[in-house]
């Protein structure tokens, strides 16, 4: 029994080892197949990845001629690795980024040079004791000045990439210890080949298929309005019409329910926000967008949609919530409510479609009205409703949902008039007008006189129209007539 339990324990090793050996080629198809399908669902998701990849290459591949080309060799020599380092670090992936960081490397590389060798000439003037003296006491001066700008918000945010090379082309160049002469060369070399680099990326990157930042910072802020809108549009049905009996409804069809979490990607979108506005300030002209477009009145509708966007958080959390309301007050305000939701989700739905299209909003000023109009509406029913011996525990959940929808209309008033501003500033196209803007002329006056049927304890009108006289619509206005103080019903 020993000698073959010693036998089993020498066994296991290999056994074990062998069976990792069988199934490695197992493994090792299945890991290439899940990267394959990561690499398919990357690409498909966007596309323009794909592009970018290639454009990157052809940049690269342009500037690789310098050390290809022996004329091109002979001009620029080891220098034009710099060309080469300039593309891999300054090529983003849209226009904007590229000619970001293409224009900060190059100006801080201008201007730095330029220092480093008055520095270096500065510096010879007191001789081989104090030369490095004076240029340390210059890199430490300069070196620590740059860096405290970049502690500036709006340094950090436009030129913090313009600095940080200023810092080191300039370190680079006043500490080099050469003659001026070589210098000088070394200085032009490196600054033609940054030109190049720059130059070759700015090229390939808005002349083939470019990638605009504002553009997609302009279907951001639509995207994220539209789907507050959708949520608004059908927060009614799922909060008056949700019942237990619906939990294994939604197992099935959560796909269909998808637009009750698509207001999540608004609340963190601020940063993704800020970036592409940032970015897109450095795009010239392009498309629908003029060289000034007001990119920071995007900032601030975003801003607004991120608000709206929580108090919907709020909203949200009392669709399925555990605390049971009062069925009989949630019917009273049912309608106002439903009315509300929808309003504003129509409302948000043209805001969007108006920012979409560059167009006048004011075709959402109507369902703004309404919304306000069914908050009025909300606040009669909660006035005629006997709330005083009802449970105001079981009230609140509903209370407190309704009051978030009166949150939500002040959101969406907030929007429109920035949606508004924004139009304004832009010069959005006025909507043609589909209905004739004048008003209908009343063509008849008459007068109306109440009478009461004896048959019947119910009151009639009787209409009579006098044909002699008509309204002009220049001078008269038509005016009602009161009914007669004796028939306060009519």
């Amino acid at each position: 029994m020993e000698i073959e339990s010693a036998t089993q324990e020498k066994a296991g090793p290999f056994t074990s080892a062998w069976s990792w050996l069988k199934a490695l080629p197992g493994k090792f198809k299945a890991k290439v197949i899940k990267v394959a399908k990561s690499i398919s669902k990357l690409g498909k998701d966007d596309p323009r990845r794909i592009i970018h990849s290639i454009k990157v290459g052809l940049a690269l591949t342009l500037v690789s001629l310098l050390y290809y080309s022996r004329t091109l060799y002979d001009g620029f020599g080891v220098a034009g690795m710099w060309a080469v380092l300039t593309v891999v670090v300054v090529f983003e992936f849209t226009v904007g980024g590229t000619l970001s960081k293409s224009l900060n490397r190059g100006f801080a590389t201008f201007l730095a040079g330029a220092l480093g060798v008055g520095a270096q000439r500065l510096a010879s003037l007191f001789g081989d004791k104090g030369e490095p003296i004076v240029l340390g006491f210059l890199v430490f001066l300069l070196g620590a000045a740059s860096t405290f700008t970049r502690f500036f918000p709006r340094i950090k945010a436009r030129y913090d990439y313009g600095v940080l090379i200023f810092i080191l082309t300039f370190s680079l160049v006043s500490v080099s210890g050469v003659r001026v002469a070589e210098l000088l060369e070394m200085a032009h070399q490196r600054l033609s080949t940054i030109i190049i680099g720059g130059g070759a990326c700015i090229v390939v990157s808005m002349c083939i298929y470019p990638v605009w930042a504002g553009e997609d910072l302009h279907n951001l802020v639509v995207s994220n309005i539209e789907k507050l809108a959708s949520y608004l549009e059908g927060f009614g049905d799922e909060y008056f019409h949700y019942t237990s009996d619906d939990e294994e409804k939604d197992r099935v069809s959560s796909k269909d329910k998808s637009f009750l979490q698509g207001y999540r990607s608004v609340l963190n979108s601020k940063s993704t926000e800020d970036s592409m506005a940032n970015l897109a300030r450095w795009e010239p002209r392009h498309g629908r967008f003029g060289f000034r477009h007001p990119w920071k009145q995007y900032l601030k509708i975003g801003a607004i949609s991120r608000q709206c966007a929580y108090h919907i958080e709020a909203l949200n959390s009392h669709i399925k919530s555990n605390i049971q309301a009062s069925e009989e007050f949630k019917s009273k305000i049912e309608e106002p409510c439903t009315k509300i939701s929808e309003e504003s989700g129509k409302a948000l739905r043209s805001l969007a479609s108006a920012i979409k299209t560059m167009k006048d909003p004011s075709p959402a000023n109507i369902h703004v009205e309404h919304s306000k109009a069914a908050i009025n509406e909300l606040k009669l029913v909660v006035k005629a409703s006997s709330l005083d011996q009802a449970d105001l525990l079981a009230i609140v959940p509903a209370a407190t949902v309704a009051s978030t929808l009166i949150e939500i209309v002040k959101c969406v008033d907030k929007l429109s008039e920035a949606v508004h501003e924004l139009a304004n500033l832009a010069h959005f196209k006025p909507v043609e007008a589909t209905v004739s803007p004048e008003k209908p002329q009343l063509l008849h006056r008459g007068t109306v006189n109440p009478v009461l049927d004896g048959d019947n304890s119910s009151d009639h009108i009787v209409i009579i129209i006098d044909e002699n006289s008509t309204v002009s619509r220049e001078n008269d206005k038509p005016q009602a007539t009161k009914p007669s103080q004796q028939h306060p019903g009519v």
